[in-house]
């Protein structure tokens, strides 16, 4: 039974005890479209959900009946808000393999990556406050610095990512107060930045003396070709780099971190005092006792292989399915690539026909900061189907689309 608050004369208006910077939160698109995909027979391809049958279930059984027997007073304890010492040192020696040489005192673990855009949002977002990100980027990003009244600066992509040879001119018109970045295996756009264009944003960043927030949940699912510096390494005194195990271990941990210089990351400890003391101790042991004992690195090599298979399956159904005048990106790895219809088919008016068919995309619109592009783009999660259901849903929405069109 749902329960209305009344005043004495009627409804209490609860918007007039609301704070002014609530008027900018939006709902995200994303969950609400996920209750209507979580029917059985929708074929979905909106969430950026990992595979549930591949989570380690039975590894992650045998770490919490370890951790409960020989560890409870710690488990089950409050703890630090900077993390589990174990866990930031594993994740410091992880990260200095691709260049990032941060030691475990740079690293603050959070619920969730998204936690640390929130952060993030709380430390260095003012009113009006300019924010430099991609044009799509990440809706979670988005959604996390709108509730403190970011005002978005945005720079186009193109299929190597964010146009940064753009920087300059939008930096002279605009101040902004910092970069935000998706290098490897963009979130909506699939792309990834070469290293030249990467050594370029450090140069501006310098240059203007700007901080650079990179945002890297993917890296580890590269399916072809090499890996590339990270921006952290390229510039450690101004980056901050935000890492999670949501993609490769599962996200009901939430169990992210972000890596920063120790001025930063000591503000970011503050904020997030106010917000949940720590992250779940419990939870942080487990991640740990799993990475220590050398079964994160062989699950990843298996998502590799597993989703490496998907992203094939739909590039493929994608040319057998699709109409002419469709085109999308190839991404190296991560769950997502992105597709664009002919200008006379807006994916917003073409999502209803697809759920019809009991066939679910996010529509490119939701990743603008001002809505003022992707009406004819969407993003196409691979990860979450079985090969066969992504042949069926690829085929279903090119069905719709040929009839649109």
């Amino acid at each position: 039974m749902t329960v209305h608050a009344t005043s004495a004369d009627g409804p209490v208006n609860w918007e007039r005890f609301t704070a002014q910077r609530t008027q900018q939160m939006r709902s995200s698109a994303i969950r609400e479209l996920l209750k209507i995909t979580q029917l059985p027979d929708v074929i979905s391809f909106a969430g950026g959900l990992p595979a549930p049958e591949l989570f380690p279930v039975r590894e992650i059984e045998e770490a919490c009946s370890y951790l409960l027997r020989h560890e409870p007073k710690a488990a089950l304890q409050y703890s630090t808000t900077e993390g589990h010492p174990p866990l930031r040192e594993f994740l410091a020696e992880s990260m200095a393999k691709y260049g990032i040489q941060h030691g475990p005192d740079n690293i603050l673990i959070t619920t969730g990556s998204q936690q640390a855009l929130d952060l993030i949002g709380k430390v260095f977002i003012d009113a009006g406050a300019g924010v430099l990100t991609g044009r799509p980027t990440y809706l979670g990003a988005i959604q996390a610095w709108r509730a403190y009244q970011a005002e978005f600066v945005t720079i186009p992509l193109d299929d190597d990512g964010m146009q940064v040879d753009q920087l300059e001119d939008i930096i002279a018109r605009t101040p902004v107060r910092f970069i935000y970045v998706l290098p490897n295996f963009h979130n909506p756009a699939g792309t990834t930045l070469p290293e030249d264009r990467r050594r370029h944003l450090v140069e501006v960043a310098r240059k203007h003396d700007m901080l650079i927030v990179e945002d890297d949940p993917y890296g580890a699912l590269r399916y072809e070709g090499e890996d590339i510096i990270p921006i952290a390494a390229l510039a450690p005194e101004r980056t901050i780099y935000l890492g999670t195990f949501s993609k490769t271990l599962t996200p009901g941990l939430r169990i992210g971190w972000a890596v920063a210089p120790m001025e930063i990351r000591q503000r970011l400890v503050q904020a997030k005092q106010g917000a949940d003391l720590h992250s779940s101790t419990f939870d942080q042991m487990i991640a740990n006792d799993i990475a220590q004992r050398g079964i994160l690195k062989a699950h990843v090599r298996q998502l590799r292989d597993v989703y490496g298979e998907r992203r094939n399956t739909m590039l493929d159904a994608l040319v057998e399915f699709w109409p002419d005048g469709c085109h999308w990106t190839r991404p190296q790895g991560g769950l997502f690539l992105w597709a664009q219809t002919p200008e006379s088919c807006t994916t917003i008016d073409l999502l209803q026909a697809a759920l019809a068919r009991k066939v679910a995309y996010v529509p490119g619109v939701n990743f603008y900061p001002h809505e003022d592009g992707g009406h004819c783009a969407m993003r196409l999660n691979f990860s979450n189907a079985r090969p066969d259901m992504i042949v069926e849903g690829i085929r279903r929405l090119g069905l719709t689309l040929k009839e649109v069109l």
